[in-house]
């Protein structure tokens, strides 16, 4: 274990509990297996460029985490960041959200999207995958576009950059969905992954979960005048309880239901926790 209680405390997320036990448990072995699965990837790259007798570029391993709102993926994908950096052979991990990618607010409003912001339909799907297409091609520097959960919007002008990493942690709600509309790209976020983890629990957990955070940001980050949610800071806690509920079953349950939880399958992990937030199982696709 290469980790500190300050190293877990900097990487837990809101209301999530993650003990050093079950980072050993679950999160270090986790590790290790990417650890061999980039191994033999850089491996199989080395002997290609062997091969046809030119020296590569730099082909970064790139890992899709997803699962709902409030399932702990972010948190899973910071320990995951940290845990890998300390192995040898990567020691450069990148981690980027999907969030970025999310269309400006003004966009969605014009687009009626709003109340769906974080369906499928409400990212910028073209940028996504042209992101991904230059890191995987080796690009010495590619950008993305930050986004304020303070603001709840994307940020004018800022710019996150990735430059050749050994790994990047792509992390978002629907990275595994496959399907395109008439019209839109033929290829997948998915595509370009090199292994990918889905975050499962059962949905009145998630459910329970996502309330308790909307109680802590009340109390805490909603208090902000600068806070897209600051009117929520003055409810009680009953309308609080009544409100998150609201948001949860008319908006993020039915994104789970719908868009989500049909990709579960598609993963190469799926780690599932229980009531308490832990891990209580770990599977791993073999064929």
């Amino acid at each position: 274990m290469s980790l500190s209680e300050t190293d877990l405390e900097q990487a837990r997320g809101i209301n999530v509990s993650l003990s050093m036990d079950e980072v050993e448990e679950i999160y270090l072995p986790a590790s290790r297996l990417l650890n061999l699965y980039v191994r033999a990837s850089q491996e199989l790259y080395r002997a290609s460029d062997t091969f046809l007798g030119k020296l590569g570029a730099k082909v970064p391993f790139i890992i899709g985490i997803a699962g709902s709102v409030a399932v702990g993926k972010s948190t899973t994908a910071r320990v995951l960041q940290l845990l890998l950096a300390r192995w040898p052979n990567h020691p450069r991990v990148e981690l980027i959200t999907t969030d970025g990618f999310l269309l400006p607010n003004a966009t969605l409003t014009e687009r009626g999207l709003m109340q769906r912001k974080g369906f499928p339909e409400s990212y910028d799907r073209r940028a996504l995958l042209r992101f991904l297409s230059q890191v995987k091609s080796g690009k010495g520097e590619v950008t993305a576009p930050v986004y304020s959960h303070l603001s709840y919007d994307i940020v004018p002008g800022r710019q996150a950059s990735v430059s050749k990493p050994d790994i990047l942690i792509v992390e978002g709600l629907n990275v595994l969905q496959s399907g395109a509309k008439a019209g839109e790209p033929s290829i997948f976020v998915s595509d370009f992954f090199d292994f990918s983890i889905y975050v499962d629990a059962e949905p009145d957990d998630i459910e329970s979960w996502y309330v308790e955070r909307f109680q802590t940001l009340r109390e805490t980050a909603f208090r902000d005048p600068a806070s897209y949610f600051h009117r929520y800071s003055e409810l009680t806690d009953s309308e609080a309880v009544e409100t998150a509920l609201g948001i949860w079953r008319s908006i993020n349950l039915i994104n789970l239901e719908q868009n989500i939880a049909p990709t579960r399958d598609r993963a190469d992990l799926i780690m599932s926790k229980g009531p308490d937030h832990r891990a209580k199982e770990v599977s791993l696709r073999r064929l």
